[in-house]
């Protein structure tokens, strides 16, 4: 038997070569021909020049409106970059980067500043720029959580500060225009117009306590316009743009502001207090799980402080001799609003100042009595 022999490959020749480099040639042609064999040769004109422009005429009225209203109000308006400090592994140097932007505006001539508490939230430091790129450190003077309002300062001379005009949301309707001025994905000095799409919104803040009276507005609103002024047609502040509703992320035509009113309760406590003082009762409550697990309707008093308001009139749970759990009054209104869990009683007292006269009615023993009170300051 002869041995096997491997199998060689077939060699190429220079006739073969040549074919294929036609063939690769012919191909080539093609595209290109295909590309651009479509169009016939055009002959250029040397003498080509600008067309005329059409005359403009006058802008439309409500253009103008427009302008004039950014004009007025973007001076006031702030770019806010919050900032995280951290330390050089090696030499142990201490330094500042950027962590997130938002927006804000110019609240008074005192350099204070007003933007949401979820913009500076987990901040180690800010910088404010105002309109005219001037860069300043800021401090935190106070924050209200409930209401996700916070208030910086910096120290810029007056003559760069322009206080934004302050308006009231009690009067405002359904379709009138709104106008957002903000820094949306950093892009600074961003107008959108739209209109207001409902008013008396609900929204949750970070604490979980609802912020009651919002403004729904479909001005596009997108990351980075939180803090930002929401503007009626005569640049007046109505409310602080803070969030959006939308499952991409970015706008969709549903976006939330505070109404100015609460605004301009909640900001001269930060000024005064550093934070929200609030009109309480003086007594402390059970959590609403606590209250459901008990079968109450209502909000259970676990105690009242001495002393306060309360103590003349309210009572707290306590234990008998026997060890056996005496609940205590159950709050279920306050004047005629009926109150069902602890957020709905702080929210109706959010609506009262501190020493107004109100009406508790409570459930004590299967019954419902009444209490005359006067509301006091608690933290």
């Amino acid at each position: 038997m002869q041995p096997s022999q491997e199998s060689q490959p077939p060699t190429s020749t220079p006739a073969s070569r040549w074919y294929l480099g036609v063939a690769l040639g012919v191909v080539l042609a093609l595209v290109v021909w295909s590309l651009t064999g479509r169009f016939q040769a055009h002959e250029h004109n040397p003498n080509a020049i600008p067309r005329t422009i059409a005359p403009r005429g006058d802008l439309a009225a409500d253009e103008q409106t427009t302008i004039e209203l950014f004009r007025n109000a973007s001076p006031s308006v702030a770019y806010i970059t919050t900032l995280a400090y951290q330390r050089d592994a090696f030499n142990l140097n201490l330094f500042e980067i950027p962590q997130g932007t938002g927006s804000g505006f110019v609240w008074d001539q005192e350099g204070h500043i007003i933007t949401n508490f979820h913009v500076i939230q987990e901040a180690s430091g800010a910088k404010v720029t105002l309109a005219d790129n001037s860069d300043w450190e800021a401090q935190l003077v106070g924050v209200a959580p409930d209401q996700d309002l916070a208030v910086l300062s910096i120290k810029a001379p007056a003559e760069r500060l322009h206080p934004i005009p302050v308006g009231t949301s009690a009067n405002l309707q359904v379709g009138q225009k709104v106008f957002a001025i903000g820094n949306p994905f950093g892009l600074d000095q961003t107008l959108t117009t739209g209109i207001i799409s409902a008013l008396g919104r609900e929204i949750q803040a970070r604490t979980g306590r609802d912020i009651t009276g919002v403004i729904q507005t479909d001005a596009a609103i997108n990351p980075g316009n939180s803090g930002g002024p929401l503007l009626d047609s005569a640049s007046r502040l109505i409310g602080v743009n803070t969030a959006i509703f939308s499952p991409s992320g970015s706008s969709a035509g549903i976006g939330f502001a505070v109404p100015v009113d609460t605004v301009n309760r909640v900001v001269p406590q930060l000024l005064r207090h550093g934070r929200v003082i609030r009109p309480g009762l003086g007594v402390r409550i059970a959590d609403d799980a606590t209250a459901a697990r008990l079968g109450i309707l209502g909000v259970l008093i676990f105690d009242v402080t001495e002393g306060s308001a309360a103590a003349a009139g309210l009572r707290g749970t306590r234990r008998d001799d026997q060890g056996r759990l005496i609940l205590g009054d159950v709050i279920v209104a306050i004047d005629d609003t009926a109150v069902t869990s602890m957020n709905d009683l702080m929210t109706v007292l959010d609506t009262y100042k501190v020493g107004d006269q109100v009406t508790v009615a409570v459930q004590r023993d299967g019954e419902r009595l009444t209490v005359p009170m006067t509301l006091e300051a608690v933290s």
